[in-house]
């Protein structure tokens, strides 16, 4: 009898294991979808992308979309999805301290993903380091990023975001020029655009960089590589190509920003609901200002894409 009981217990515990991993019908949430996680918390990723090897990315669930309503295995509301890319030699837990991103999913409910670069770089095009010497395609890896969350119906496809921080930010542009249709908005700091970029439409981008940057200057200027002696354009090439793509004016409106150094300006909503929003840093260095994070966020919020 005793050993009639132990066999049914065993059966109900692998039964409920097995419901718990492949999902509950219902409004229930699975504790994966497609492979991929659904707790809250950050979850470290694998993903194939057809060559040898696997890449690597962090991914943070808020407990908003953990614990929320899901319908049919999936967020009944997908939420927005960032992607944070890190700078030259660092990685993506570098990028998760170094904006505090995790915070503000917690709070406003959107997913966050941190990518890992080629030996801690990314190919933004003319930079930088093994990921350009070896033309790593960081654009296939993040387009997979992005297909891989919103097929599996955890992210709006409306609502994703690509921002970074120095060579990030550069990776940021990079995708930006080349996946506009899978890219909502970017938000740039301490960036340059060194790739060809031919969008076929227009992205909303929000622009951080300090004047006293000597990595990636502010007037342009410095090695765009360590084998490339051509100078980083100035910044203001930047923002001049988004607004000038999208049909906007000189970014003139004035936007509040937390730190008394920063003065940011934007050229306003144009007719497909984009916008370039400058913010200049007086004195800032090379580094992620504290007030980009809260502020990037309320940028995306407001610029999904329109179609």
């Amino acid at each position: 009898m005793r050993r009639i009981l132990l066999v049914a217990l065993t059966t109900v515990l692998v039964v409920a294991g097995c419901t718990q991993e492949t999902g509950d019908e219902g409004g229930k949430r699975p504790a994966k979808v497609d492979g991929i996680p659904t707790s809250a918390g950050t979850h470290k990723q694998k993903l194939d992308v057809g060559t040898v090897g696997h890449r690597e990315f962090l991914l943070h669930v808020p407990p908003k979309v953990a614990d929320g309503e899901w319908k049919d295995g999936r967020p009944a509301d997908p939420p927005a999805l960032v992607i944070a890319l890190h700078g030259g030699l660092a990685n993506m837990s570098k990028m998760e301290d170094l904006t505090g991103f995790d915070e503000l999913s917690d709070e406003h409910g959107f997913l966050v993903a941190y990518p890992d670069g080629f030996m801690t770089t990314w190919n933004a095009g003319a930079c930088c380091g093994p990921a350009k010497i070896g033309d790593i395609d960081d654009v296939g890896f993040l387009t997979k990023l992005i297909d891989t969350i919103t097929d599996a119906g955890l992210a709006d496809s409306r609502r994703v975001y690509v921002t970074g921080f120095s060579n990030g930010a550069g990776m940021a542009y990079r995708m930006a020029c080349e996946k506009p249709d899978r890219v909502a908005a970017i938000g740039v700091v301490e960036g340059a655009l060194v790739t060809e970029c031919d969008p076929g439409r227009p992205v909303s981008a929000m622009i951080f960089h300090g004047t006293a940057d000597r990595n990636v200057p502010y007037h342009g200027g410095g090695n765009r590589d360590l084998n490339d002696r051509r100078p980083f354009p100035p910044v203001s090439e930047a923002v001049e190509f988004w607004r000038r793509l999208a049909g906007l004016p000189e970014p003139r409106q004035k936007v509040r920003a937390p730190d008394a150094r920063t003065e940011c300006a934007s050229t306003g909503k144009g007719g497909q609901g984009v916008a370039v929003t400058f913010c200049k840093i007086n004195g800032g260095t090379h580094e992620w200002p504290d007030e980009a994070t809260p502020m990037l966020w309320d940028f995306f919020a407001a610029h999904p894409r329109s179609t």
